[in-house]
């Protein structure tokens, strides 16, 4: 699946949904719908999981308009548009930086 297409598509269109979980972790972030939607407009995929259990989804590395890092785990919900299941700005001690866990 060409999930950087289908997430500029999904945005252009505003075709999605926020996952009750990924609004309260955006608010928690302070970030704005808008800036979430910025991000993900020009993201990068880091890890594709075509095997989830719960569906085919993916993590989704974009950054805000003022350079902020902003992650995305991205689904599909039961109409095929997507789901923002979480939202987080990547930090340690998880993430050592935007693109590299830390193990």
């Amino acid at each position: 699946m060409d999930w950087r297409s289908f997430l500029r598509d999904e945005i252009a269109v505003q075709a999605y949904e926020i996952s009750l979980h990924a609004d309260d972790e955006r608010l928690a972030e302070q970030l704005t719908v808008a800036e979430v939607e910025a991000a993900l407009t020009g993201c990068e995929v880091l890890e594709d999981y075509p095997k989830d259990p719960r569906g085919h989804s993916c993590l989704a590395l974009g950054f805000t308009p003022e350079g902020r890092p902003v992650h995305v785990v991205c689904g599909r919900n039961s109409l095929g548009h997507l789901v923002w299941i979480t939202v987080y700005v990547p930090a340690m001690p998880k993430w050592r930086n935007a693109r590299t866990r830390n193990r």
